[in-house]
């Protein structure tokens, strides 16, 4: 496959582990007031993410992905935080899909608060495998994947939605019946579940499924091939959802 055929804009390397959304490792919500800079964000975050061993590491995990969702590749989030032995550590995080560019000067918003949270949900991986998917939404970032991109990723794996800032995180996904052994079999099961053994399917941490994407969401749209709204499990209509596809 030709990655440089691929519209980077609207492709994401999926490696994040969806443990690595436990509120209780980085807080999300302390983050939405301030704008996204190391001398603007809050003292809980800055602990967070300071923390040495695996709590710390979960937290800087967490905040890279929310950093390549909200940023620009133009943009980036520096701090330091130093190790068990003292050790000095420089983290750089680059931005980019650009889903919330303007949080780098001010605070964020509602509507992009749910930006980054669809986008952070659709870039979970139990499994922390490293999958390729095409990500498609009605936000400018995502809305036009050139042709190349629609040819090589035809498979619609599902769409998420959510709002990770609530207290606590409300995410949310549905999947497309007919490819739910393709996502599967690509260690993608955050949109569909993960098969048990004795019948039934576990969800990825953090992140609710609500049944069909035919059921739940709008119909894919003719001109970008994402689902323009989706409804979650108490009827509530979100507009700001990410659907996944894969090859």
């Amino acid at each position: 496959m030709n990655h440089n055929a691929l519209n980077p804009n609207a492709l994401n390397p999926n490696a994040l582990n969806p443990n690595a959304l436990n509120p209780n490792a980085l807080n999300p919500v302390a983050l939405a007031p301030n704008r996204l800079a190391s001398n603007a964000i809050s003292a809980a975050v800055r602990a967070a993410i300071t923390r040495p061993g695996e709590l710390g590491a979960m937290s800087r995990q967490l905040l890279q992905y929310i950093v390549g969702c909200a940023l620009t590749p133009s943009q980036s989030f520096r701090f330091s935080w130093r190790d068990e032995r003292g050790e000095l550590r420089e983290e750089v995080y680059p931005g980019y899909l650009g889903l919330a560019a303007s949080w780098a000067i001010a605070p964020l918003s509602e509507s992009r608060e749910q930006w980054v949270s669809a986008c952070v949900a659709s870039r979970a991986n139990r499994a922390g495998i490293s999958v390729m998917i095409s990500s498609r939404a009605a936000h400018l970032a995502l809305r036009h994947p050139d042709a190349s991109e629609v040819e090589s990723y035809p498979v619609e794996e599902g769409a998420f939605w959510g709002d990770l800032f609530a207290t606590p995180p409300r995410l949310y996904a549905c999947y497309k019946e007919s490819n739910v052994e393709s996502s599967r079999a690509l260690s993608r099961d955050c949109a569909a579940g993960l098969a048990e053994p004795g019948g039934g399917v576990r969800e990825c941490p953090n992140i609710h499924i609500v049944g069909s994407c035919d059921l739940a969401c709008d119909a894919l749209s003719a001109a970008g091939g994402h689902r323009p709204s989706c409804t979650d499990d108490r009827g509530e209509s979100w507009p700001a959802v990410i659907t996944t596809f894969l090859p």
